[in-house]
């Protein structure tokens, strides 16, 4: 069963890297009709929502793309904040997005950011414990594992309506300011959601990993 939920997990995990990598490469050599870069998109798009005070600035890396709350500023990733693709445009718009829930206090952000640092904490001891759970076989130590791995399990879940509802804004948006036409905004759509299966396979991944923390755990006990 172990090396089942293992196989599992895997399969998963690099079965939905692979479509959200498939997809990028897919999309990032489809240029837009109107050849707009994702740092000219996001600069649109925020200026509409009077957010002039967030800037977009670019850095090293692959899809490193993110929303920086405690500066207020958008990375981008070169591709993304020189390319003019229906992939970039789509990255730079969700990234925005993230900015556009932090200034209504999206609800769903502001707890994320909140429990942040002691999620944080939590990984990294949980994994510690279930490490030495395992090696000493401690009953005790794993029960720790399982608990770190729910409140992260619980962080993940939060982080789901937060990735949907900032593509969901990001479409809205590239639709409204007419950024992209009808055609590019379905491949848009494709590469949105694509992108919001990682964080699905996330979830998915931390329930299987209790679930055979909790067998281990049911084994030793009857020991």
């Amino acid at each position: 069963m172990d090396i089942i939920i293992l196989t599992i997990a895997i399969v998963i995990t690099f079965g939905a890297q692979f479509y959200v990598t498939t997809n990028y490469n897919k999309y990032k050599s489809v240029k837009t009709k109107k050849g707009l870069t994702g740092f000219e998109v996001a600069r649109i798009i925020l200026d509409n929502h009077n957010l002039n005070d967030v800037y977009v600035t670019e850095i090293k890396g692959y899809l490193s793309d993110h929303y920086d709350a405690s500066r207020r500023v958008v990375r981008l990733s070169s591709e993304v904040f020189h390319g003019n693709s229906i992939a970039s445009c789509s990255i730079a718009a969700h990234e925005v997005g993230h900015a556009i829930q932090d200034k209504e206090n999206f609800k769903f952000m502001q707890f994320r950011s909140l429990i942040f640092p002691y999620v944080s904490f939590v990984s990294y001891f949980g994994y510690f414990a279930i490490l030495l759970g395992l090696l000493f076989g401690s009953l005790q130590i794993i029960s720790i594992g399982i608990s770190s791995e729910i409140i992260i399990l619980l962080f993940q879940t939060i982080t789901l309506p937060i990735e949907y509802d900032a593509s969901k804004r990001a479409f809205n948006d590239l639709s409204i300011n007419s950024l992209l036409n009808k055609k590019e905004l379905e491949k848009c759509k494709v590469m949105l959601n694509s992108a919001a299966l990682t964080y699905v396979a996330s979830v998915i991944n931390t329930i299987l990993q209790i679930f055979r923390l909790l067998l281990i755990f049911g084994n030793s006990k009857r020991k």
